[in-house]
């Protein structure tokens, strides 16, 4: 009899369980998010990663998030405003496109979690000295698009071996520009190539500085760089002009003025930035410990119509970029 009450009450708590189980399935599923999104500017790089993250918190959750994206036309200001409109709104999550992006967002809240996309370092995006990687802390995480510059400065060397001046273009009011030039000048001088930096404050000053940093080099690197992005048409109308090829930081600004490019897939890049969301928001996760995450893969691409234009031959191993 004894044994009997004690397999009852078994049964009893088991199904207890499971009914609880069940209430708490049914809160989670009907439960919705407000998730805001600040891209800087409208270019293909930062396109695709939004479009990534959007794509991945929708497939995922459906009709319970709710996205306002906002666009801040390549003005820092207007992204202050905003990420200060998203905390007024009470938003669950800020996701940053771009490192003025994510530095506006954490100016506007310490509380939301804030995901980072297309940000090279968050060291230098957060002002944090010695940071090598892992997570940052705080309500920060999120992904980079930083890709190999040792690989990316030995390009030059494999696509133009008799090259011995390489110019670096960048617009002077990105931090991560400027990371990635310095960065990568060590990279060729190891390569027994001289380096001279060419910046601009905004994209009036991009075509006079470009003009310029075609007069002396024999190559032009530009970093992932959204000032330069926004105004590769323009780049390439004189570059192309004055015959000296370009090795891009990244597909976008390839496709547009420069001949080849170790990149990666900002679509790729969005989707496990909304990984990450969907872990934060229906899994509760911390986003304090969450290390910041890198592209799964980068591969080198080259852009066939001005190679053509300037005779320039490209080894095995690359693949064309598509036109879009």
């Amino acid at each position: 009899m004894k044994k009997l009450i004690a397999l009852l009450c078994v049964v009893a708590m088991a199904i207890g369980i499971t009914a609880c189980d069940t209430s708490d399935s049914k809160k989670d599923e009907s439960k919705t998010y407000k998730v805001g999104i600040c891209q800087l500017v409208q270019h293909e790089a930062l396109d695709a990663a939004t479009k990534g993250f959007k794509d991945y918190l929708t497939d995922k959750l459906g009709d319970r998030v709710e996205i306002n994206e906002q666009n801040a036309s390549g003005d820092a200001a207007n992204c202050s405003t905003i990420c200060n409109q998203f905390v007024s709104e009470n938003v669950d999550l800020i996701m940053a496109n771009a490192t003025p992006a994510v530095s506006a967002a954490v100016s506007a809240t310490k509380e939301i979690p804030i995901l980072g996309t297309s940000v090279t370092s968050y060291g230098v995006a957060l002002g944090i000295d010695g940071w090598k990687g892992g997570a940052v802390g705080g309500n920060v995480s999120g992904t980079s698009d930083l890709a190999p510059l040792d690989e990316q400065a030995a390009m030059v060397k494999e696509i133009f071996p008799d090259a011995k001046n390489v110019g670096i273009i960048y617009c002077s009011s990105e931090p991560n520009s400027k990371y990635q030039a310095d960065v990568i000048t060590d990279h060729f001088k190891e390569l027994g190539i001289e380096v001279k930096t060419y910046t601009f404050s905004d994209s009036n000053d991009v075509a006079s500085v470009t003009k310029t940093a075609c007069v002396d080099s024999d190559v032009i690197y530009i970093p992932t760089d959204n000032t330069a992005a926004s105004c590769a048409k323009a780049i390439n109308n004189i570059a192309l002009k004055a015959k000296v090829p370009i090795i891009a930081g990244e597909e976008g600004i390839c496709a547009g003025c420069g001949v080849a490019t170790l990149s990666i897939s900002y679509y790729d890049l969005g989707q496990k930035t909304g990984e990450m969301a969907y872990n934060i928001l229906e899994k509760g996760e911390d986003i304090s410990k969450m290390e910041v995450q890198s592209a799964p893969k980068f591969t080198k691409k080259y852009n066939e119509e001005i190679c053509k234009t300037l005779g320039v031959e490209i080894p095995e191993g690359y693949e064309k970029i598509e036109a879009k």
